[in-house]
């Protein structure tokens, strides 16, 4: 469990703690060949989109060479890479330590979980799933505050350094600790073709999000993007029937539970991107809190995920996930709907400042945010450890590699686009209210749209524009709440419809897990894979027996 929690959070913390060292690394490494905001743009997004492009074929070599064999090797890749990223003497270096450390960060993320789930059984596998959620969530809180310490303190390369540590303890556990397990069952013929269009498709569309969220949906090289990954995406499924080896088996998609859980992670994590998102707008943008205070309002909710979804994990082992990813989603949705309420007046919590800022919430997040906040994190805490629990045995544990690998790039690029697609429409209503509120404004013009950013406060704007936007930005977060609470609502409906619970009979102590090709249903705790895991699950399990992953396997966030 050291191994996998912190092998899997370094990689986390990483997708969001370098953000807050862009500035200081813009200041020390200029670009010779891009812009300021070009090469602090493809920091972030190189890291991203190679994580998000490698994943499928990550855990597909995962299952194919051994789980602690690759994760290991994911593990010194991520320290060496972290350590050029420390020592880059120009942007255009850390540019490509960035995509390197993104595809080491490939191998390491669904090894994570396919060595719980070689390694437990039972509700120790339940249990093992919560930590691991808990872990997660924990990078989360702390990520962004010991990147901000850092960066302020040390150095900007210190968010990169400071790994290195931490990755040599992980290793150390995986190689003394983690027994070796794989598909038995793999051939000799490894499909690299199906990795080099599975790598297009995610790689592809991933590219394109991000870059048409940045320089807009017309710049050509997002369309083009789009467009790559798009057409390899359709090509994938008819490639994979044809394959004799396939890197992802279509077999895999008759477990019923396999294919829902994925579906349900589409809609579910895409409304959790959707809300963390305009959250984070909204209330630096246009209420005014500081980016102190906006992280400190959603601490609640992280920390409810912290301590309680072990106990979601084992619950969901012992009863059937169904009910908790049923029930989870819902409650998250009721949150959202409290935040739907959130007046344009409401007063910010600003921390560190004079004035009439507080260091103490004002009474306006005590009941405007708080209550939708907590209500949110209830529901999300119910719901990711059984979630990440029926995704893994759902599948043989031969298969469990790539079977995370693919919730995560789901995960990671779905998320993204339900974004994108719902960031269209929010904009839109924005102007919309904007040129009700000021007839005589053109707000189709480049200047207006510069100056007025869709739920941003602007600057330099006259005070009925000023109270325009601040109402018409208000407005377009209400909508994205409730479109948000819509999608978790259809999410809960897939899963209450969907999952199924395994029977008494399957989930008993040294079930076997049935293969896909038997119709999908439900399945029980996995086989232990030899000997050494078997008495290691033995010695921890007190009677017998996804997780919050900021991307899911939602992360993101």
């Amino acid at each position: 469990m050291v191994a996998v929690v912190l092998g899997s959070g370094i990689v986390f913390l990483d997708s969001s703690v370098v953000n807050l060292a862009l500035p200081r690394i813009a200041e020390d490494l200029p670009s010779d060949l891009f812009g300021t905001l070009e090469a602090q743009s493809y920091v972030a997004s190189g890291y991203l989109v190679t994580l998000s492009a490698l994943l499928i074929l990550a855990g597909a070599l995962n299952d194919y060479y051994g789980r602690r064999k690759m994760f290991a090797i994911g593990l010194i890749g991520f320290g060496a890479t972290s350590l050029l990223c420390g020592l880059a003497p120009s942007m255009e270096f850390l540019i490509v330590a960035r995509v390197l450390q993104g595809a080491a960060g490939a191998l390491v993320l669904p090894g994570s979980l396919a060595i719980i789930t070689a390694t437990f059984r039972g509700e120790e596998q339940g249990r093992a799933f919560g930590i691991w959620a808990g872990g997660s969530a924990a990078t989360t809180i702390l990520g962004p505050f010991v990147g901000g310490v850092l960066v302020n303190s040390v150095s900007w390369r210190a968010a990169f350094l400071i790994n290195l540590p931490f990755l040599m303890v992980a290793l150390f556990a995986t190689l003394r600790y983690v027994p070796e397990s794989r598909d038995e069952d793999a051939t000799g013929h490894f499909d690299w073709l199906g990795s080099v269009v599975i790598a297009l498709a995610v790689g592809g569309l991933a590219f394109g999000t991000i870059r048409g969220e940045q320089v807009g949906w017309t710049e050509p090289s997002a369309t083009i993007s789009l467009a790559i990954g798009a057409i390899a995406a359709i090509a994938f499924p008819f490639l994979m029937l044809k394959r004799r080896d396939p890197l992802v088996p279509p077999k895999l998609f008759r477990s019923r539970n396999f294919t829902v859980t994925n579906i349900s992670t589409l809609v579910i994590y895409g409304a959790l991107y959707v809300s963390l998102t305009f959250q984070g707008i909204f209330l630096i943008g246009t209420l005014g809190y500081n980016e102190q205070a906006a992280g400190i309002a959603g601490v609640p909710a992280t920390l409810l995920l912290v301590l309680f979804s072990t106990r979601f994990g084992r619950l969901a082992a012992r009863h059937g996930p169904r009910l908790f990813m049923t029930l989870g989603p819902a409650v998250m949705a009721i949150g959202l709907l409290w935040l739907a309420r959130i007046p344009a007046d409401s007063r910010p919590w600003v921390l560190g400042t004079t004035g009439d800022a507080s260091v103490l919430p004002p009474s306006d997040y005590l009941v405007d945010l708080f209550p939708g906040l907590v209500i949110f994190g209830i529901g999300l805490t119910t719901m990711v450890a059984p979630l990440t629990t029926a995704l893994m045995t759902s599948v043989p544990p031969s298969k469990s590699g790539v079977a995370s690998a693919i919730n995560n790039a789901i995960s990671r690029v779905g998320s993204p686009l339900v974004n994108a697609l719902i960031f269209v429409a929010v904009a839109s209503a924005f102007y919309s209210t904007i040129a009700q509120r000021v007839p005589d404004i053109d707000t189709s013009s480049q200047r207006f749209r510069s100056e007025v950013a869709p739920l941003n406060r602007p600057r330099d704007a006259t005070p009925q524009i000023r109270s325009a936007a601040r109402v018409a930005s208000t407005d377009a977060f209400h909508l994205a709440m409730l479109v948000a609470a819509g999608l978790l609502v259809l999410g809960s409906a897939i899963n209450g419809v969907g999952i199924r619970n395994p029977s008494r009979e399957a989930s008993g102590p040294g079930a076997e897990v049935p293969s896909p090709e038997g119709g999908g249903g439900p399945t029980g705790p996995v086989q232990v894979p030899s000997d050494e895991a078997r008495t290691t699950a033995d010695q921890s399990s007190p009677g017998s027996g996804p997780a919050f992953d900021p991307s899911p396997n939602t992360s993101s966030s």
